[in-house]
């Protein structure tokens, strides 16, 4: 079927919007016939939506459904970002993308305090990606026999769990049991992948051994909302998911007048009122300034599940007195990134990691996207820093002013 009649077909109704790619040869024909097609049937224009450089050949099946084009969004780069971690060792470009004004400057003044202050350290303190079904029980007292169970056949489960993937390795199954409603938290290391569909394919697996051996127990949804993903949450930022991480930096006192045009007892006086006094009145499940916007921002640049945004931007910020300056810190409980699988595929987020020399697998599984988790903590160390220094010098509004907001 040639290109004008499949095209005339869709605009009739008699080809759906999501049946096009069954006529075409490539997925990149199929993106432009639905385009035209949308177009003409809501008389608009999509003119700058159908300019890409990416392969939609390379993206059909696993990252985008009934794709008519691309969303282009600014990047720029922050740094030198000076890091002293385990993974994430020298001077970094970390490429944000983001429509805000201001925030890269702002960002990049943060930057430039950490590394003339020696460099942010980074420590991950925990790693593990969860997935936690819900299973109905007759009665409370089936958690004695299905926890037994799984405890004394735990080796089984985990190799059901982890078949057929490389990255996924089952570490532990944590029960909660309200009523008779019994919630497994799966938790699993995923190497440099995000893991989330890997973890959720391994739950699946391992939940058909306990089904089989308790057939009066069902399972009623492989995700029992105990996970907890892409949703605010104290399991979060308590027991944390993906990489718990912690960024910090001692900042000497002249470089806290210099730099940030303030001193260090007002920017822990701001620090304690705002952070923690303001954020425990506002119920927040974190205590800090802006951590979403810097997680966002890189989320976007290298490929990550920008939903999960939500888990990172929890958090807390620490600014304490230290006897040359201020120990300035942020500890980030759930930080779910990946150098391989999902959006770092994609040609433009590709380079963007590549720009940080972390793009696929990692030499040991997992070191990438460790250091991914690294380079994201001191980049919103930074972030905090800038933003926090220029609230305590009432820079704020005038910085905004500049950058166009």
């Amino acid at each position: 079927m040639e290109k004008e009649e499949i095209l005339a077909k869709v605009i009739s109704g008699e080809i759906k919007i999501y049946q096009i790619e069954n006529f075409t040869k490539t997925s990149k024909e199929a993106v432009e016939i639905r385009r035209q097609a949308i177009q003409k049937i809501r008389k608009v224009s999509l003119e700058h939506i159908g300019k890409y450089s990416v392969n939609p050949d390379n993206l059909f099946g696993t990252n985008i459904e009934n794709m008519i084009g691309t969303v282009q969004v600014p990047m720029g780069i922050v740094g030198p970002l000076k890091i002293n971690g385990k993974y994430a060792n020298g001077e970094y470009y970390v490429p944000m993308a983001t429509s805000e004004g201001a925030l890269l400057a702002s960002t990049n003044r943060g930057a430039s305090v950490i590394s003339a202050s020696g460099g942010a350290i980074t420590i991950i303190f925990r790693n593990g990606m969860t997935r936690a079904p819900i299973l109905k029980l007759n009665s409370s007292r089936d958690f004695y026999k299905v926890n037994d169970f799984i405890q004394n056949n735990f080796d089984e489960i985990k190799e059901a769990a982890e078949k057929d993937s490389r990255f996924r390795k089952l570490q532990k199954i944590v029960p909660y049991l309200v009523g008779r409603n019994l919630f497994l938290r799966f938790i699993y290391d995923t190497g440099d992948s995000m893991g989330m569909n890997g973890v959720t394919i391994g739950t699946d697996a391992a939940l058909k051994i306990i089904e089989e051996k308790f057939q009066d127990v069902r399972s009623i949804s492989l995700s029992g909302n105990l996970c907890t993903d892409k949703k605010s949450s104290a399991m979060n930022l308590i027991e944390g998911r993906g990489k718990s991480i912690t960024a910090e930096v001692v900042i000497p006192k002249k470089i806290i007048e210099t730099k940030l045009k303030t001193d260090p007892k007002t920017l822990i006086d701001v620090n304690y009122r705002k952070n923690m006094i303001g954020s425990a009145q506002a119920g927040s499940y974190g205590f800090n300034a802006h951590f979403a916007n810097i997680v966002a921002a890189i989320f976007l640049a290298t490929g990550q599940d920008i939903a999960q945004v939500v888990e990172g931007s929890q958090g807390f910020t620490t600014v304490e007195e230290d006897p040359s300056g201020v120990y300035f810190a942020v500890t980030l409980p759930s930080l779910e990134v990946a150098t391989v699988g999902g959006g770092t595929k994609i040609e433009t987020q590709k380079e963007a990691l590549e720009l940080l020399g972390i793009y696929g697998g990692g030499k040991n599984s997992g070191d990438n996207s460790k250091a991914l988790s690294e380079i994201c903590a001191a980049a919103v160390l930074a972030g905090e820093i800038s933003l926090m220094g220029a609230l305590s010098a009432r820079h704020l509004a005038k910085a905004h002013i500049e950058y166009g907001r």
